[in-house]
């Protein structure tokens, strides 16, 4: 387990990412350390009872190079020269990337070139810590260690290899008796990893894997202080009134134990929810008890009118605290501190057989994505908050963790945000050796067993208070069985665990649980728009937990910086060349199904930006798709759908498929596709009926609304136009049908443009779509269809996208700055005089030498503008972002041709920097 924080600790890491986007630049991420060789910074360690101080940084060295005794590395005073500095959470290869040793790993095949044999031994963790009061107990708190250690204090080792093992198992070592005052000594001796001998983490078929596996600590060691009696395990169980919503049951539980060699009793006092509790407890040596205090002894705890947490945007984020201190005789021995929130969850399965979400009693859609961290787990919570706000600003609502479950500050983020999590154990490696013999990973020994069950523990009590997780997956592609579901089941209970268990992401049961109530069916590689409306394999019917079209091709700002130009030459020309920054998979090596059906949809690409151009239009009509079905499907009578989870959210490096936005935070076809699809209030077509619908995810019903679709052919002759007024549709993901398409429309091109208008009763539209059709239809071949994609036999026309006129698209763009942040607006307008609509107008802020400024959130973009018509369109982003230089905007289009214009200067706020 990863342990909780001193008090106040979780709210000033929260702090330091307050910021609404993260700089990418390479010393951004936490861990970054002094770039001289040399030992790691001493960690100063306060006597303060309760105060947990995470070690700051590390000297590695591989034991390959070092040839002095345990005993020697381990003690005050080692000449750990010529050793790398490492940060406070760093794999080695993480250390030596900082330290300049390899060259960007994101940029062409220079991951390739890292060797892997400096990685086949074990590496050297050590660090520094001084005391000056060693009158207090002092423990070693951690977990993140990558495969293996031994522990060693102040020469004497604390721990072997077989105590600390496994990614996820927590760890805290009394070493009291080791420390005196003045400076002492850690040293981990970290054995290598290898994910399929390992229960750790490994990256399956998502990137190309770090030559080191991610070996290291990549969480925080603590050196923890307090008395003889140590306050653990201090956790808030919650019952919410539902569906009332009035009131609320809080449970504080705590563990309360002995650690010196006679009886004491200690004084557990402090607050929950404001409500104050206190217990006398006596405890005889090396004796630990529960603490607990319910509304039956404690009638404040029935809090009456609680603050619910939500989702967001179906309510606010409120958070309750727990602070407990633990005294004797008088005197704080130890402290403890949760934050947590008030809400219910329920994830019974439908009469289809599918998992259906609810919170707080209104039963939700999930829409969501497969998060991945970055490569190299480097920790920057600025960079993570970015990535989460992204998903809000997608109105996404959930993200799924297989495996790569983040820190403390991850959810302490989702919290604030609203964001549900879905973490889970990962597929196809070690984790499911004893139970997918397809795969990998290798069969469990004895061994096992317990590190699989300490592990569950760990991560239960670690994330039971957050109310953003809202499940725990104990399977991915398999379901644990029987004697492993038991053990994790046991944890679960042991540790209060509330939220629904989920036995596996794909269709698979396990012994208890039963059904798992989601669906594993892909695809992962390319397929029509159309295929996401069917109710089979991947289409929009239950809860599909990983899904998407595949590749997602980055913009040509991110291509250029991840690929030399030769390798970019290859990637339009040859689609049967394997792609280093597609997958190690060989399923997934090369773009040919995508680009196959790129050519046959759109035409043969004549160049990189016209390769890159029909990509981005290509991403946007299918994500588009795939949230636009499911979210259409929500509420139907039979077989609807409650889940999709796009595969994936993002990558871990700079990739060529599996999502919404790139390594560096750009955005292209699948961003926007994916905000279009989920707006609250939403227009759209539906390929398999022609049917177009008004889908609302406000929880109000909304009403006297007005529908209009018109169809083009692509030079803008309107050939079809018709309006629907006096519209209703209730809330929670309800939809109702505006009107239907004809299946014929006289005169009407074999490539042709829908354009869907929804306005309020005021006249103000809501929702605008827009979508290029072909008379002639995808056809998919169902019986073909492989684990990870449905072939397509023939392709819709759309080349006649190719013969749009150039229209003229004019912009203008000013700047306001405050608080460190800066907005710029933006109005694009088509000033054309003919009909020729400006299809897929993109909108890019860019800095004076015309690199795009990143991370950056869109009040809407790409959009498509008929003549006449304007949009207005803004851009929030830190100003120290612009790194001094001006904005400028940078505009183009499927048919417009790409312009610059100037923004105005952003003028900083008094006392704030630009830079």
């Amino acid at each position: 387990m990863f342990p909780r924080r001193a008090p106040g600790h979780r709210l000033a890491t929260a702090a330091v990412a307050l910021g609404l986007l993260g700089s990418l630049n390479t010393s951004a991420w936490a861990g970054a350390h002094d770039p001289a060789h040399g030992p790691a910074r001493i960690t100063r360690v306060p006597s303060t009872a309760g105060s947990g101080t995470p070690l700051s940084g590390y000297a590695i060295r591989s034991t390959a190079d070092v040839s002095d005794s345990a005993a020697a590395v381990s003690s005050p005073g080692y000449p750990a020269k010529a050793w790398y500095p490492a940060g406070p959470r760093s794999t080695v290869l993480a250390a030596l990337l900082a330290d300049g040793v390899y060259d960007d790993p994101f940029v062409s095949t220079n991951l390739q070139k890292i060797p892997k044999s400096p990685f086949q031994v074990p590496w050297w963790y050590r660090s520094d810590f001084t005391v000056t009061d060693t009158s207090q107990r002092t423990y070693l708190d951690f977990s993140g260690v990558i495969s293996a250690a031994d522990v060693y204090v102040n020469g004497h080792r604390v721990a072997t290899t077989a105590d600390v093992t496994g990614a996820y198992t927590h760890h805290e070592l009394d070493v009291t008796s080791l420390v005196t005052s003045g400076t002492n000594t850690v040293a981990f001796r970290i054995q290598p990893n290898n994910p399929n001998k390992n229960l750790t983490m490994g990256w399956l078929d998502w990137l190309q894997p770090p030559p080191d596996q991610n070996m290291g600590i990549v969480r925080d060691v603590l050196v923890r202080r307090g008395g003889p009696v140590a306050l653990r395990d201090a956790h808030v169980v919650t019952k919410l009134a539902v569906p009332s919503l009035a009131t609320a049951d809080l449970t504080v539980k705590a563990q309360a134990r002995n650690d010196s060699d006679t009886p004491v009793t200690t004084e557990v006092s402090g607050t929950v929810a404001g409500v104050a509790v206190t217990r006398s407890v006596a405890l005889a040596a090396h004796q630990t008890k529960t603490v607990t205090f319910t509304p039956a002894d404690v009638p404040g705890l029935h809090l009456t009118s609680p603050k619910v947490w939500w989702p967001a945007g179906m309510g606010g984020q409120p958070l309750y605290d727990l602070d407990l201190t633990a005294s004797v005789s008088g005197t704080a021995s130890d402290t403890a501190h949760e934050s947590f929130g008030i809400r219910d969850v329920q994830a019974p399965l439908n009469p289809d057989g599918a998992r259906q979400y609810s919170i707080n009693g209104r039963r939700l859609l999930i829409k969501g994505g497969g998060w991945s961290p970055d490569e190299f787990l480097r920790w920057d919570s600025t960079y993570v908050e970015d990535r989460l706000r992204y998903a809000v600003d997608l109105g996404l609502n959930a993200i799924r963790l297989e495996g790569h479950i983040e820190p403390d500050e991850f959810f302490d983020l989702a919290d604030r945000l609203g964001v549900l999590t879905l973490p889970g154990w990962e597929c196809c490696d070690k984790w499911e050796g004893q139970t997918n013999s397809g795969e990998s990973g290798e069969k469990w020994t004895a061994a096992d067993y317990p590190v699989a069950q300490a592990s569950m523990a760990a991560e239960a009590a670690r994330l039971r208070d957050h109310p953003s997780v809202i499940s725990f997956l104990i399977g991915s592609d398999a379901a644990p069985d029987a004697k492993i579901e038991k053990s994790y089941l046991d944890a679960l209970d042991a540790a209060d665990w509330a939220a629904p268990v989920v036995p596996a992401a794909s269709d698979k049961s396990a012994p208890q649980l039963g059904s798992s109530g989601m669906k594993m069916t892909g695809p992962y590689d390319w397929v029509p728009p159309g295929y996401w409306y069917a109710k089979r394999e991947g289409g929009a019917t239950g809860f599909n937990s990983e899904t998407s079209a595949g590749p997602d091709i980055p913009t040509l700002d991110t291509l250029r910086r991840m690929m030399t130009p030769a390798e970019l030459d290859t990637l339009w020309k040859n689609p049967d060349a394997k792609q280093y920054h597609r997958s190690p998979s060989a399923t997934f090596g090369t773009l040919k199904i995508y680009d196959a059906a790129l050519t046959g949809r759109y035409g043969a690409p004549k160049s990189l930006t016209d390769y890159v151009r029909k990509a981005q239009l290509a991403q946007y009509e299918n994500v588009r798709a795939q949230y636009e079905a499911y979210g259409r499907n929500q509420t139907d009578a039979a077989k609807p759908s409650t889940g999709v989870v796009y595969w994936m959210f993002n990558s871990g490096w700079t990739s060529l498929h599996w999502q919404l936005m790139d390594r560096y935070l750009d955005q292209g076809g699948a961003y926007f596709g994916a905000k279009k699809a989920n707006e609250p209030l939403h227009v759209q077509y539906s390929y398999d009926d022609r049917s177009v619908a008004v889908v609302n995810n406000r929880h109000a019903a909304a009403s006297q609304l007005t529908a209009r679709a018109t169809l083009f052919d692509p030079d803008g002759t309107q050939r079809y136009d018709r309006t629907v007024t006096g519209l209703s549709v209730k809330g929670d993901g309800a939809h109702t049908t505006a009107l239907t398409l004809p299946a014929s429309v006289s005169g009407l091109s074999s490539t042709y443009l829908v354009r869907l208008v929804l306005t309020d009763a005021a006249g103000q539209e809501v929702s605008r779509n827009v979508y290029w059709l072909s008379t002639k239809a995808d056809t998919l071949d169902w019986a073909g269809t492989d684990w990870y994609y449905t072939p397509t036999t023939s392709y819709a026309d759309l080349k006649g996208l190719a013969s749009m006129a150039q229209v003229p698209v004019t912009a203008t763009a000013s700047t306001t700055a405050a608080d460190g942040m800066s907005t710029t607006t933006v109005t694009v307008r088509n000033a054309g005089t003919d009909r020729t609509p400006a299809l897929l107008t993109d909108v890019h802020l860019v800095d004076a030498n015309g690199r795009p400024v990143l991370p950056v959130r869109w009040s809407d973009n790409e959009v498509s503008l008929w003549p006449g018509e304007s949009a207005t369109l803004t851009a929030t982003y830190r100003t120290a972002d612009l790194h001094g230089s001006e904005p400028r905007v940078r505009v183009s289009g499927w048919n417009a041709a790409e312009r610059t214009v100037p923004a105005t200067a952003p003028e900083p706020s008094a006392g704030l920097s630009s830079r």
